[in-house]
């Protein structure tokens, strides 16, 4: 489930369709993701005293789930440059976060086998001294 939020920035229907769609896009891809819960804020920064170019800021939090706690924060002028930084980097620390899971699962299935290994070479040489 994705919730999405706007702080000092007009919401619209198709802005919110299109950040759900580019996010939920990410979130298909991961199953670990789809039960989920998801909050997004689009805030844009502006200051009256300044000039210069507004801020469009994305920030995604996961709260809940294998992701539990995840923040990705991403900022640029142009709102869909912000939310195509933000998708990329979902990519990027899921992927990885796959790949740690994935590494410490063969670790430990490699342990195990090396544990079998050294118990069955320990009754082996037992059962060559007693002959």
């Amino acid at each position: 489930m994705i919730g999405v939020k706007f702080k000092n920035f007009k919401k619209t229907e198709s802005l919110q369709n299109i950040v759900e769609n580019k996010i939920g896009g990410v979130i298909e891809k991961f199953p670990e993701l789809k039960s989920s819960r998801v909050s997004v804020l689009v805030e844009m920064e502006n200051s009256r005293t300044q000039a210069g170019l507004d801020v469009f800021k994305i920030k995604l939090c996961v709260l809940n789930g294998a992701f539990k706690n995840l923040i990705i924060e991403k900022s640029d002028s142009n709102f869909y440059k912000a939310l195509a930084e933000v998708s990329d980097s979902m990519l990027e620390t899921f992927n990885r976060f796959g790949d740690k899971q994935r590494i410490k699962k063969r670790n430990q299935a490699r342990n195990y086998v090396n544990e079998l290994k050294k118990k069955f070479e320990k009754k082996w040489v037992a059962i060559i001294n007693k002959n």
